[in-house]
């Protein structure tokens, strides 16, 4: 019951809010986040996949990216349970012209090709899962026999303090936000490697290998206000407070944020996981 329950929470999180902020964001994340689909991109050029199954891909970026690398010949679908993210996904790679396909779905229970696929990949989608050893299961079951199986996590939010800056700034003003933990689905589901190991052994992927990897990511100055006032709980939040409060906020966090402003561009460091495994 109660992983129906988390399962029911993260859809309708993102179907409402966390899927709206994203949908809006959409460039500005990619932007953000490119260095760590150039990452995804490479790992599978370098595999010669050539079937690929991009897992929580939101609004499509790093699947139209590896469909483009695979052409016309290849196989790139991306699978997210975010109805208005993966509307989004499909505007963009029909304008884009790529033979990306998306489903909208939720890849825990999604019944796919069986041995489908030569890899399954994800840019920060598989922290989310109500049980993340029947989704690592059923993924298993959609990756052919010699298939790899690569993706990026958080680490901890210790480790990236950029990422709750809006938060810890907001706390006061807003004293409900919801506490992060390393053990629940959310975007620090995945910190403790340990836990990571565990559910992927349990799921019967093998040849696992987790290594750290911190990457630079920036945003421009310009754009930072929004960043803060949109995404996380924060974000969240600041859609059903009043405007003098909201206000407050959004200069509250816009102030935190200024030790990572270099001029007219934030720069930060990522902290994550790089996972590989072999079906």
């Amino acid at each position: 019951m109660e992983a129906a329950q988390t399962r029911d929470d993260q859809a309708k999180l993102w179907n409402g809010s966390a899927g709206c902020a994203w949908v809006e964001a959409q460039a500005l994340l990619d932007r953000i986040l490119q260095p760590f689909e150039d990452l995804l991109i490479e790992a599978v050029s370098a595999s010669g996949a050539r079937s690929v199954l991009d897992i929580g891909c939101g609004t499509g970026s790093t699947t139209r990216g590896i469909a483009k690398l695979l052409g016309a010949s290849g196989n790139c679908v991306g699978v997210d349970i975010s109805e208005q993210m993966i509307a989004t996904a499909r505007t963009l790679a029909e304008q884009q012209r790529v033979p990306a396909k998306f489903i909208c779905a939720d890849a825990q229970t999604h019944s796919f090709e069986p041995a489908g696929f030569d890899t399954i990949m994800s840019r920060f989608g598989v922290m989310f899962f109500a049980d993340p050893v029947r989704a690592f299961a059923n993924l298993r079951n959609a990756a052919s026999k010699e298939a790899t199986l690569c993706f990026v996590a958080w680490r901890s939010p210790a480790e990236n303090r950029f990422m709750t800056t809006a938060e810890r700034a907001a706390a006061s003003l807003l004293p409900n936000l919801p506490a992060r933990r390393a053990d629940a689905p959310g975007q620090f589901g995945f910190a403790d490697a340990r836990r990571v190991q565990s559910i992927l052994a349990e799921s019967g992927w093998r040849d696992i290998d987790i290594q750290p990897i911190d990457v630079a990511c920036t945003l421009p100055e310009s754009e930072l206000s929004r960043y803060g006032a949109r995404l996380g709980p924060v974000g969240i939040a600041l859609r059903e407070v009043d405007p003098r409060t909201r206000d407050q906020v959004v200069a509250v966090v816009r102030e935190a944020f200024e030790p990572y402003v270099h001029g007219d561009e934030v720069r930060f460091t990522a902290c994550c996981w790089s996972v590989d495994a072999r079906r």
